[in-house]
């Protein structure tokens, strides 16, 4: 994907639900081509809405959203999301299927038919052994499995990637591995990443830029030092309280 293609734009977004229910309200937005964002909040703030807004999973109530300029809604949904790549929570692997199976689903459904060094090359990228293509869903960890689902979201080259709380069924260990490993994909793919969390350590430690989402609104914008430095107002300081806490305890604790 070109370079100026890799941008997000949301303008006036708004989603509503059952006629009453706000789950997006009104949200402008500019994401910059090769940026990696955060989008974080409480449950039910509308960051997985918003999120999802891009890859026409929910389609706004009004407003629009474009990709390097271009309306979403204006191209064929399989060929919007050949293009945009989607990690989420569940992975999503089908368990009769063999990992290189799972990973050339999206390469099937875009004509390729040999795609045995397409795999081998996906599992490089996500640090997987080959031999693992043979393996079933079953045999694996839950981040051996969650890799497999980040190759299969860059199978098909995309320039952005969406992820929607990717990594929040795993242990700490392995999650702090999986997000640096990620951060490292960004930076060597020239990806535009959108990551939703509602762990603001997380946010803080991988992106680039910070959304805070309160009442389907982004309530603050900024990086993670100018977020540390209390400058994201009163919903970023909230979700900031619990990392900063367990931080002073542990600094009491080591003496």
């Amino acid at each position: 994907m070109p370079e100026q293609t890799r941008s997000v734009t949301y303008k006036n977004v708004s989603r509503t639900f059952g006629g009453n229910v706000t789950a997006v309200d009104n949200v402008s937005l500019e994401i910059a081509s090769g940026s990696f964002v955060a989008l974080a909040g409480s449950s039910g703030s509308g960051k997985s809405t918003l999120l999802k807004t891009v890859n026409r999973l929910i389609e706004p109530t009004s407003g629009e959203v474009l990709i390097g300029g271009k309306a979403v809604s204006a191209e064929p949904m399989h060929l919007l999301r050949r293009r945009i790549g989607y990690v989420f929570q569940n992975v999503g692997l089908f368990p009769h299927m063999s990992v290189a199976e799972n990973i050339a689903i999206p390469l099937k459904l875009a004509g390729e038919r040999d795609t045995t060094a397409r795999v081998a090359e996906l599992l490089a990228l996500v640090e997987l052994p080959g031999e693992m293509a043979a393996r079933m869903p079953d045999a694996l960890s839950g981040g051996q499995r969650q890799r497999v689902g980040v190759a299969r979201a860059l199978a098909t080259a995309p320039g952005i990637l969406l992820m929607d709380e990717p990594f929040g069924a795993l242990d700490p260990v392995t999650r702090a591995a999986l997000g640096k490993s990620i951060r490292a994909l960004h930076d060597r793919l020239g990806l535009t990443t959108i990551l939703v969390t509602h762990d603001m350590a997380e946010a803080l430690l991988l992106a680039d830029r910070v959304l805070v989402m309160q009442a389907g609104r982004i309530v603050a914008d900024a990086t993670p030092a100018e977020l540390l430095a209390g400058k994201g107002g009163t919903a970023a300081d909230a979700l900031l309280a619990v990392p900063r806490e367990q931080a002073e305890r542990l600094a009491v604790l080591a003496g």
